[in-house]
């Protein structure tokens, strides 16, 4: 594997763990939100992610002379988790139906945190790879002197 297509591969893992980073965030930042402008409860969102081959401009421009196949990650969507609502008796709420419940979304903080110190493991693994890349790309330059 050379250089490139290391930082490719987690160039790639980046992108992917900040998009669950954002979304995760703001799961947590709406878990208590009953009304939106698309109307009812807010609804958790998930990243959804897959194996992509890397071809991002970047690694099209930095290309060999070799035909690479990179393997990375991207996100494909990010979608809503169709969970069933929190029905909290709360009459005195102004989003409260007439038996006096609110609908609240399913989001379980402890869930959403455990999901959120993962992702930021894996970005800050990323970061460090990227490190160590450099730090070889350097010390190979170095030689050649």
């Amino acid at each position: 594997m050379d250089f490139m297509t290391a930082f490719d591969i987690s160039a790639s893992g980046l992108s992917a763990d900040r998009t669950r980073i954002n979304t995760i965030s703001m799961n947590l930042a709406n878990a208590k939100t009953t009304r939106t402008p698309e109307g009812g409860p807010y609804r958790r969102r998930t990243v959804i992610q897959q194996t992509a081959d890397v071809d991002d401009p970047f690694s099209v421009h930095m290309r060999s002379a070799l035909d690479r196949n990179v393997q990375g990650v991207r996100v494909l969507a990010v979608a809503r988790d169709m969970r069933p609502l929190k029905r909290v008796y709360e009459p005195g709420h102004p989003d409260a139906n007439e038996e006096g419940y609110v609908y609240y979304p399913d989001i379980n903080v402890v869930e959403e945190m455990a999901n959120l110190m993962t992702a930021q493991r894996n970005y800050e693994a990323n970061v460090t790879t990227v490190e160590s890349i450099k730090g070889m790309y350097t010390k190979a330059l170095e030689i050649g002197r």
